[in-house]
Order: C-alpha cells, then structure tokens, then sequence
C-alpha cells in the first residue's frame, strides 16, 4: 500500500493529534475533532491512523481500509489524516511524539485524547516523558468522566491541569499542561461497531 504524503505545518502552528486505530473511525471521532480545533484554537488536527494499538492483542483491519474510512468520515480542510506512525516506523506514542518534534521543529503540538483514555494513561510507555514534552487536551467521554478525574495520572498532574474556561490557551501554554472539557458527546463506539457487525475487515 502506498504511502500517504507526509502532512504539512509551519513553525508556531498548533497542531492537534488524534491517535488511534480508527477500527472503524466513526461520527464520535468527527465530533471529539471539531471540538478540539474550537475548544483548544488548534489551527489544524491530524488524526495519525495507527499500524496497531501496544496495548490491544487483536490487530485491526488493514490500513489501506482505515485510512479509506477514516477520510469519508472527516471531511474538514483543517483536518488531515495521515499514516505518519507506519511512514516512521512507530507503534507507541511517545516515539512517535519524538520523531513529530524532530521532523517538524518549531511546531506546538497537543495530544487529543478521550476521557477513557486519560483513566489508563499511566499504562501508556514513557507517559511522563509525553505529559512533560507536549500539551494534552482531554475530551469527556459519557460514563468515564470519573474514573478520568480520578485517575493517577491526573492525580500526579493536577498542578498543571487548566481549567475548562481557559482550553483556548492549552495549545500555546509550555508543557506541562492539560485540559479536561465536559461537551455533549456522541454515545458511539468502535467497539459497539464491530459486535453489531457494521465493520468487516477487508484481506490486505
């Protein structure tokens, strides 16, 4: 499978980064994308279509259908969705945070990530390096809002989180810095997707 182009952006942009392996991507991914560019003053998101997700047993469908998926569901020109991970060879965040920073020096980068996932952020592989070396921004999810707030890694972070009033200022603070912001969400999940049977994996 051929390559996306590699995406674009200029020193002192703020680019957003939604991660995942869009397994299918759906609706709740448009929306959680739409309000980070206007809730956080990102000039442009980048959904970075993963080749598999380290903490995940399964692998998903093949890339070339995920990135077809992914593009018909988000159609925005700030948004851009690219297979950077593949294109670098990198399957965990923190890797791929440190080959973005090197390719694209100058650029404020912020991770977008659900509430669901800030729960188990301190799974993730080197997570304290990514809190100190980017901005995050935390979008609720319905029924994790707690497990979220309550979490260790928003335990050991609390002096640096911004308040839901100050999001617009996220993407140009120096990290350490993170925002949580409630929103109506869009009760979906990839997940429920694949047990109803509304996704089949295509053979690469």
């Amino acid at each position: 499978m051929p390559s996306s182009r590699r995406p674009l952006a200029r020193p002192g942009q703020r680019i957003g980064l939604l991660g995942g392996s869009f397994d299918p991507p759906h609706e709740g991914h448009a929306h959680i994308t739409r309000e980070a560019l206007k809730r956080f003053d990102l000039d442009r998101v980048w959904w970075l279509v993963s080749p598999g997700n380290p903490l995940k047993s399964d692998g998903p469908a093949p890339m070339a259908q995920r990135l077809a998926a992914t593009r018909s569901v988000m159609d925005h020109p700030r948004v851009e969705v690219t297979d950077i991970e593949a294109q670098m060879g990198t399957r965990y965040t923190a890797r791929t945070l440190r080959g973005l920073q090197a390719r694209y020096p100058g650029v404020a980068f912020t991770w977008l990530m659900g509430a669901d996932n800030l729960a188990q952020f301190d799974r993730w592989q080197e997570w304290r390096w990514i809190l100190d070396n980017v901005t995050i921004g935390v979008l609720s999810r319905p029924g994790e809002r707690m497990a979220a707030r309550n979490s260790r890694a928003a335990r050991i972070a609390r002096t640096a989180r911004l308040r839901d009033a100050e999001s617009h200022r996220l993407a140009g603070s120096p990290p350490p810095a993170w925002c949580f912001i409630d929103m109506p969400m869009v009760d979906i999940s990839s997940t429920e997707i694949r047990a109803r049977g509304g996704w089949t994996p295509r053979s690469s």
